[in-house]
Order: structure tokens, then sequence, then C-alpha cells
């Protein structure tokens, strides 16, 4: 592309060296090339079209609100606000019960209690438990302590089922000394008092009640 001195030279105009400068600053302040003259008219068309796009979504988006009473507007505006919150609210509820249930069956498996008695005692344990901020189940041992007590008969009672197995274990293991006399399977007073752990002594002596006086 020529620039202006270039121009003047083609048509007989020339401009003196020392005034180039200051002649092609002039010219630039007052007139457009044009490329920028294109540019300009360019932009100012993309501008028209924008607005113009603007104008007749708004114009669309009023012909929407002809004949709506704002009070209306406002009521369903305000009845969607709270559908939406209690819709979040609903969410947060059953996030925080599955994560409730997911702590409380984890810590409920190394309870022993009666099969019939599982769901039972699981659905009245919620009355004891809550999750803390951390996500950790707390009021466990309690709910189970305040549980046994109000349904014993739900629970196992471990001691006396190791108590039962110990039973077990000496009827049908301990056989009887040579020469003592006693059927195969039973054991004499004597055997008894030497075992030295307490509760298989105690399970012996509970099953074996017939060789003790009340004085023993």
């Amino acid at each position: 592309m020529q620039n202006i001195i270039e121009i003047c030279k083609e048509y007989g105009l020339e401009v003196p060296a020392d005034k180039q400068s200051e002649f092609t600053k002039k010219v630039a302040e007052n007139y457009l090339t044009k490329a920028e003259h294109e540019k300009k008219i360019g932009k100012l068309e993309t501008d028209r079209d924008t607005w113009k796009e603007k104008a007749e979504t708004a114009e669309n988006t009023l012909k929407g609100f002809e004949g709506v009473d704002l009070d209306t507007m406002k009521n369903e505006l305000n009845e969607w606000k709270k559908k939406a919150g209690e819709a979040e609210e609903t969410y947060k509820k059953q996030i925080a019960e599955r994560d409730l249930n997911d702590k409380l069956k984890e810590a409920i498996s190394g309870v022993k209690m009666h099969d019939d008695m599982a769901d039972i005692i699981t659905s009245e344990l919620k009355e004891y438990v809550s999750l803390n901020k951390n996500g950790d189940l707390i009021g466990f041992e309690q709910g189970i302590k305040s549980l046994k007590e109000k349904r014993p008969t739900a629970f196992i009672d471990e001691e006396q089922e190791r108590l039962e197995a110990n039973k077990a274990h000496f009827r049908f293991t301990q056989p009887a000394k040579p020469g003592s006399g006693a059927k195969f399977g039973s054991m004499t007073k004597k055997d008894i008092m030497d075992i030295k752990d307490p509760t298989e002594r105690q399970a012996a002596i509970a099953e074996n009640l017939g060789l003790f006086g009340k004085g023993d």
C-alpha cells in the first residue's frame, strides 16, 4: 500500500523532506485509509447487528410477560425457590441417612444378637446414634447398653455362650482316669479342682454338681 508522500509525488506534488513527518501526521489525524474505513464500517455493522439481536430478544421476552400479573410472577418465583430449597434439604437428608446406615451396619456387625431381632435392634439404635462433623459414629456403645437393658433376650450372652462351650468341651473331650471307676466323659472331683483356669474350672463344676456337696 502506498503512503501519502508517494501518492503526492505521482501527481507532481513534492513535500519537502523536513516537512514529510509533520505532513504525514496531519493526514493521519484527519483522514482514514480505505482499509481503516472498511474496518470501522465493519465494526459498526457488527455492533448494529448485535444490538438489533438484543433488542429483538428483549422484545420477545417482554411479549412473554404480556397479560401476566406482577404479583403472580413474584408468587411463582417464590414457589419455585421454595421447591428448590426443599429438594436440596431432602437430598442432604438422604445422603446423611445413607452414611449413618453404612456406619451403623459396620458397627453392629460386631454385636451378637438373635437373627430375628437384628432389624428391630438396628432400627431402635438410630434413636441413640448420630454422625459427628468428621463422619464418625457416636452414641453406639451407649445405645447398645440401653437396648440390652430394654431387650435383654434379643442379645446373645457371650459369657453364657462361652460357659456352654466349655461344658461341651469337657463333656466330650475329658476321659476318666484309669482305675477311677468313672464312665467315659466324666471327671472326678479332684480332676475338676486341679483345673487351673477359673472359667474352665467353674464350667466343669457346673457340669458335675453331683460331685460337690453344700460345704464344697
